[in-house]
């Protein structure tokens, strides 16, 4: 199954807070761990954003940062709209948390991971600070 594919602190995680991954989740996850492309066409509320993200996540917390910290940006997400942004932002959040606790648990390193918003309302100082 494609979610033993994660690790301990993802899978536990995902495990205490959903009862099943989703169909358009499993399908996503399974291109993705092949190295395929994936394009996830599904109806609101079927999970495209944790599915598009929570591999990421996962990698993410599973490989070191590069030396550089010019390449340290490693996921970047593109909304065409900034209450998108804005929701995507604070769905990530709860991942983040929650698979920090479950690393915890499980005795693994808790993930490095920030994540930032930049549009063309944040203040320049801002968008200086996100690309350092």
């Amino acid at each position: 199954m494609v979610l033993e594919r994660f690790s301990d602190a993802t899978r536990a995680w995902f495990d205490g807070a959903f009862a099943a991954a989703t169909p358009a989740q499993l399908g996503a996850w399974e291109a993705i761990a092949s190295g395929e492309h994936a394009l996830v066409v599904a109806p609101t509320g079927s999970g495209k954003t944790l599915a598009a993200f929570l591999w990421s996540i996962d990698r993410l917390t599973a490989t070191p940062p590069p030396e550089d910290p010019l390449h340290r940006t490693r996921v970047l997400y593109l909304s065409p709209l900034k209450a998108l942004g804005v929701d995507v932002e604070r769905n990530l959040r709860s991942p983040l948390v929650g698979i920090g606790h479950a690393a915890d648990r499980t005795g693994a390193p808790a993930p490095d991971i920030s994540v930032s918003v930049s549009t063309g309302d944040t203040p320049a100082d801002e968008r200086r600070a996100s690309a350092r």
